[in-house]
């Protein structure tokens, strides 16, 4: 019977039915890939949402009920100093937290006015507006944290007031948002930056005590302290000069470095703990930052300095360590026995901290994604409580931390926040002072050739050499989307063309012409397509025709 039908079929009703079941098992085929993909799409989303939240909780809930500040950490001591560093961070987790809705802004603005009031009643005319690195505020005095209890760290100083001068951008309101306006801008403008140059204009000191005054070390770069920089140079009361800046930027790790595959422009050697490219960039947006020494831009330099970090974790670290593609990531935090180390490339004692990856969100979200959802996961048991990820982890040792770190758990609010909503970045930012003092230091927006030169591609050891493999992309979590950065020298209509490339006779996966203007774009790919992680190469023809390949990996 159906042969007979059949059989009364013209060739064009054959071919069309013949279309048709291959669009049909097209859609039979992918359905259950797209399904999957926005299972992950969801998920990321909640589990990004839970993270930053109960990793805020760490401060909201155990902050020092005299100063509301940070505790450095939930250790058991009799006397537990609060942070400076961690404070400014909890600042600027306080402005997540209310645009996020997990408290008021009666709230925030009521413990930022305790902090602030605190800072104001501490505060000593003989320290030039500097703080201390901790503080005991039961004695009201600097707490001993390495050289004597008498010294004012000007990094510290820094980071504080880089959370504090977020919370005055986004707290713009009448009464007591004005009243916490005023008080945050009398702490920033107190800070002589110039008097902590001891007159030299070759490089801020980072310790200076009243009574044996400056203490040898001088900040220079590249490390976490660019921020302690901006400010000095920002500041409308006592400004450094450029001068001094000059030996920040002269500094031996602001050379262009190979470092496990990545070329990296201020590049300490081995590449540095991951920290270093995650402080200074809870206010400054690296992705509108380059100078003399990282023309290409301060995020492609934070995307390097990440996957360098992440492949000297899968491929040089010793295996007995167990690090993996779902766990890596070196930076300071706990160490076994109770210690304290900044885990470098370099010096790597077979601890990982969640927050490396977790607060390298913005530079490498597919491979953080992947380590969030191993520590949430299989690992939850061993390293998830209250407040998060705890500070640090050992497989080697069978060892986790049982404590949180301010200045390692907070950052992850922070930095995640970045990745998904620039807030921070731009609040920081379109400050006119911080402005002001970006331009006076030289900073520019990054300008680069035309193609895919801010979509780095990840590179696997090979022997003695390294091949470049592919772009990997997961969809963003609050934007459902890939976007994927480009660059024009022209505006015109600019034509993408993405392929399977064992597959290069057959029709694209997607084809599509879209217009851009010159400089930075986001090429945004279509979100029904399967992220199954497959290979591809996305083509771009520019209007000047000329055509730029980009192998990628979409999840």
């Amino acid at each position: 019977m159906f042969r007979t039908l059949f059989s009364g079929y013209s060739l064009y009703s054959r071919l069309l039915t013949v279309f048709l079941t291959i669009i049909l098992c097209f859609f039979v085929l992918t359905t259950p890939l797209l399904a999957q993909s926005d299972e992950r799409l969801a998920r990321d989303r909640a589990l990004l949402s839970e993270l930053q939240r109960q990793a805020f909780l760490y401060f909201w809930e155990t902050a020092d009920p005299i100063s509301g500040m940070a505790f450095e950490a939930d250790f058991g001591w009799e006397v537990k100093p609060v942070a400076v560093g961690g404070t400014g961070f909890g600042a600027a987790a306080l402005v997540v937290a209310t645009d996020r809705g997990w408290i008021t802004r009666n709230q925030a603005v009521e413990r930022l006015l305790k902090i602030t009031d605190f800072l104001k009643a501490f505060s000593r005319p003989e320290w030039r507006g500097g703080f201390p690195h901790w503080i005991d505020s039961q004695a009201m005095e600097p707490f001993d944290f390495e050289n004597g209890k008498d010294v004012i760290d000007t990094v510290e100083t820094a980071l504080l007031l880089q959370g504090l001068l977020i919370a005055r951008a986004y707290f713009n309101g009448p009464g007591a948002e004005g009243l916490l306006r005023r008080r945050i801008t009398e702490i920033w403008e107190n800070v002589d930056w110039n008097f902590f140059t001891d007159n030299q204009e070759s490089g801020i000191f980072w310790h200076w005590s009243p009574t044996r005054g400056f203490l040898g070390l001088k900040i220079k770069g590249y490390n976490e302290a660019l921020i302690a920089y901006v400010l000095a140079a920002a500041s409308p009361t006592h400004p450094i000069s450029q001068k001094t800046y000059q030996f920040w930027l002269n500094g031996p790790n602001y050379r262009v470095r190979r470092v496990f595959g990545y070329q990296i422009q201020g590049a300490p050697y081995g590449g540095g703990p991951l920290f270093t490219a995650q402080y200074s960039f809870v206010g400054l947006n690296p992705w509108d930052l380059a100078d003399q020494k990282v023309t290409s831009g301060y995020y492609v330099r934070g995307v390097k300095q990440t996957l360098s970090n992440r492949e000297y974790c899968l491929n040089y670290a010793p295996p007995a360590y167990r690090y993996s593609e779902r766990l890596w990531g070196l930076t300071a935090s706990q160490t076994q026995n109770g210690g304290y180390a900044a885990s470098s490339p370099t010096s790597d004692l077979g601890v990982i901290a969640p927050t490396a990856a977790l607060s390298s969100m913005p530079y490498a979200p597919h491979y953080a994604m992947e380590v969030l959802t191993y520590l949430n996961g299989r690992l939850k048991d061993k390293i998830w409580s209250w407040f998060g990820p705890k500070d640090a982890l050992s497989l080697k040792d069978d060892w986790a931390s049982p404590h949180y770190l301010a200045i390692d758990q907070l950052p992850i609010v922070l930095m995640v926040e970045n990745y998904r909503t620039g807030l921070l970045w731009d609040l920081f930012m379109n400050e006119p002072e911080i402005q002001k003092g970006l331009n006076y230091l030289g900073f520019f927006k990054p300008t680069f050739k035309e193609g895919f030169p801010e979509a780095v591609v990840t590179v696997h050891k090979a022997g003695q050499t390294y091949r470049p493999e592919a772009y990997e992309i997961r969809r963003h979590p609050d934007r459902g989307q890939y976007l994927i950065p480009f660059w024009l020298n022209a505006p015109g209509p600019v034509h993408f063309v993405l392929d399977d490339p064992d597959y290069l006779d057959e029709p694209p996966l997607a084809a599509f012409t879209i217009e851009a203007k010159a400089g930075r774009n986001f090429l945004t790919l279509p979100d029904r397509l399967p992220g199954d992680g497959r290979l591809s190469l996305l083509s771009m023809t520019a209007p000047s025709g000329q055509t730029h390949v980009l192998p990628i990996r979409l999840w």
